[in-house]
């Protein structure tokens, strides 16, 4: 591994969307960093199964974050020396955060019975059923639900205060409960700031120095991420209220999403020292 004073994480499920395109110069932007020696580590929702397109499509040889902060996953001899703590999962070695399945999909079946809140786990539904749900051909749907850590789910006509109650619960027994769109996720023990610091250790200990940690990400993934890291660079459009969405305004760059030159920024604000 080269040495490198920055390593930068980037949420992708905004700016590598499952339809639709990429914003242009993402690829060229990658290409750069890796020719500086840079790290990106990729920070995403998405199951291990769905990352292997994206990572194909744009070359990433680097490790990323899956399901949601469940588990750091290492490319094959990424770093020299192995941690103490590890999961093979399919090619990858996996740092695990979360507990890995049937845990979650346990803990969902408890907590909806507890509560009386009825759930439908994507992994029940015949395969139509899930193509419908999730809007996505037969081989992504199922790749979609093909999940090492969390749960994906739909609630079943839940009210709101069901919701609530069911959430509170889900605090209470300290799960992870997340929402996206229509759909949430649960995980037992999954932290995505802890993820972030565990491999950020690693890269300290295999460059032998700190390395400072640069966070890339759009507001609706800011949350939990960009807290943790020594800078950040917030691509937000123009009617972004930093105030109300961001955890820590002060230590963000707002850098426009729908600007041409997006990635050049990007790539300026990554190399610059301020």
């Amino acid at each position: 591994m080269r040495q490198t004073s920055t390593v930068v994480f980037c949420a992708i499920d905004t700016i590598v969307p499952l339809r639709g395109k990429t914003p242009a110069g993402f690829e060229e932007f990658g290409a750069k960093l890796d020719h500086a020696g840079i790290p990106i580590v990729w920070v995403t929702t998405r199951s291990r199964a769905q990352m292997d397109e994206p990572r194909r499509k744009f070359g990433h040889q680097h490790p990323f974050i899956g399901e949601d902060g469940s588990g750091v996953f290492l490319p094959e001899d990424y770093f020299h020396l192995r941690p103490a703590k590890t999961v093979r999962l399919g090619r990858f070695t996996c740092v695990p955060i979360a507990e890995v399945q049937p845990a979650a999909f346990e803990a969902l079946e408890s907590l909806s019975e507890d509560t009386a809140v009825s759930t439908v786990p994507l992994r029940s539904l015949a395969p139509r059923e899930l193509e419908q749900n999730l809007g996505l051909p037969g081989r992504e749907a199922e790749a979609a639900r093909q999940r090492d850590f969390d749960e994906l789910f739909f609630f079943a006509g839940a009210t709101q205060p069901d919701i609530d109650r069911f959430a509170g619960e889900a605090l209470s027994r300290k799960l992870a409960l997340r929402q996206h769109g229509v759909l949430w996720s649960l995980a037992v023990g999954a932290d995505l700031r802890q993820c972030i610091r565990d491999l950020s250790k690693l890269y300290d200990r295999a460059l032998r120095a700190h390395a400072n940690i640069l966070g890339i990400a759009t507001p609706a993934e800011s949350e939990g991420f960009l807290s943790v890291c020594d800078r950040s660079l917030l691509l937000a459009k123009p009617d972004f209220d930093s105030v109300s969405a961001l955890e820590s305004p002060s230590k963000a760059k707002v850098l426009p999403f729908n600007a041409p030159n997006l990635w050049e920024l990007v790539l300026e604000g990554v190399t610059s020292k301020g």
